[in-house]
């Protein structure tokens, strides 16, 4: 598919305008002096008039951006030591943004809340992100190097003052997690092999919304797409640059063992499709997508992340479900044939759910599952997408049906769009496709 940089007009950027900006910060106050770690609360009602749709925070100059999806934020940051600017922010439900800035002064050090929460002793903590909305049950992903120096030989976890902590095995641990709504404090632990004891402390958000879509028994399922080796990247030549990209299995970063490893280069805001072939089924109308994302570092470099899926009706027209978070608008997008079938002219819709993949969490795993349906003429009804998840309706429904002449098949594809020219590295892991 083509990116969104080709296929939508630019728009200008929401600015936080002072009449309509109401991103409200209670804690810390301007100008304070705090320690690390230390609370944030605010709240923000609307933004340039818009419903708030989610909030957030960041530091400084940087590119990494704590989500919330919420109209409040009652999280603990951590930051180095230090002066910094902490920029609270809004985004509304049709695309704005708007933001206040509060100086303050660090004391203390530590890593900042947008990586993956390490100890002194060398716990690493892949999901949940630091400052994290998430609904329950939850992943937890961590692994430890050692304890003061020992030999790690269990791990666990625990949640605010708790005296129960749920233990496992060995060095790693990728554990589900129930807990109830509300902000806590997670403990991730690790015991070493002559007694000594590490924590890595982290704050999540628990949602009281559903962690996913309603997927029936009777959906046919195929798992760990990520590891097929028939695997294929090529330059989107609809994109306005160049691209290219390499692949590979690898074990680390992980969920399952096996994620694959994305390496996209590009220049002039170019774009790699990855795509594979998993099967054939005509008679299926419902579909959802479910990924788990994993961005370093590099991600600030991306500009749209795209997660598409092909199908063949009975009648030999191919149906697309493109879907892409796109960095340039701030939203969720998704495709539509705005011809008809043989005279086809694929085209994007912005949606008003926002996402901004370089506003996610580096060094940790996300969450994507997005359900979407058909009826018998190839009119397509995207209905949710969930992030981390927490739910965001998109409720469109758009014609989408295409004469290609494609035998009977299922394709998946992962598209990496450049912001401008550079490289990045991404990990996909537990992509599976659910039927009905």
């Amino acid at each position: 598919m083509k990116s969104a940089r080709t296929l939508l007009l630019p728009v200008l950027c929401a600015l936080a305008l002072p009449a309509f900006a109401t991103v409200t910060v209670s804690s810390p106050a301007n100008g304070a002096a705090v320690t690390s770690p230390f609370h944030l609360t605010a709240d923000s009602s609307s933004c340039s008039s818009q419903p708030v749709s989610a909030m957030g925070y960041s530091f400084d100059n940087s590119a990494d951006t704590t989500v919330i999806d919420s109209t409040s934020i009652d999280a603990t940051v951590s930051a180095s030591a230090g002066a910094h600017t902490l920029h609270v922010k809004s985004w509304g439900d049709k695309g704005a943004s708007c933001v206040t800035d509060v100086a303050i002064t660090v004391s203390g050090s530590s890593t900042t809340s947008t990586a993956a929460a390490t100890s002194d002793d060398g716990i690493t903590v892949s999901a949940p992100a630091n400052g994290a909305t998430v609904s329950s049950p939850f992943d937890v992903v961590a692994a430890a190097g050692s304890c003061d120096g020992q030999s790690v030989t269990a791990m666990g976890w625990s949640v605010d003052n708790s005296s129960d902590t749920n233990t496992v095995s060995g060095a790693s641990m990728n554990a589900s997690a129930s807990v109830a709504s509300g902000s806590h404090t997670l403990h991730i632990k690790s015991w070493g092999d002559s007694g000594a004891s590490c924590v890595a402390n982290l704050s999540v958000n628990v949602g009281s919304s559903a962690s996913g879509p309603a997927i029936p028994s009777s959906a046919v399922s195929v798992s760990s797409l990520q590891t097929l080796a028939s695997w294929v990247e090529v330059d989107d030549a609809g994109t306005s640059g160049t691209a290219s990209g390499s692949m590979a299995l690898v074990g680390s970063p992980t969920i399952t063992g096996d994620s694959r490893r994305f390496v996209t280069g590009y220049t002039g805001g170019g774009g790699e499709r990855y795509y594979v072939s998993f099967g054939d089924d005509t008679s299926s109308q419902n579909f959802v997508y479910d990924a788990w994302v994993y961005l370093t570092s590099s991600a600030a470099s991306v500009a749209n992340l795209e997660m598409d899926m092909n199908t063949v009706m009975p009648n030999g027209q191919t149906v697309i479900y493109g879907f892409q978070c796109d960095g340039y608008n701030g939203v969720w997008d998704y495709t539509k044939n705005a011809g008809s079938a043989s005279a086809y002219h694929d085209t994007w819709v912005r949606s008003s759910q926002p996402c901004n993949v370089r506003n996610w969490s580096r060094n940790a795993w996300h969450h994507v599952q997005i359900s979407y349906s058909r009826d018998g003429s190839g009119n397509v009804t995207y209905h949710t997408v969930w992030l981390d998840g927490v739910a965001q309706p998109i409720n469109g429904t758009v014609y989408s049906a295409f004469a290609l002449g494609w035998a009977p098949s299922l394709v998946t594809n992962f598209q990496v769009d450049g912001l401008g020219s550079g490289s990045d590295t991404i990990y996909l892991d537990k992509l599976t496709v659910y039927r009905w």
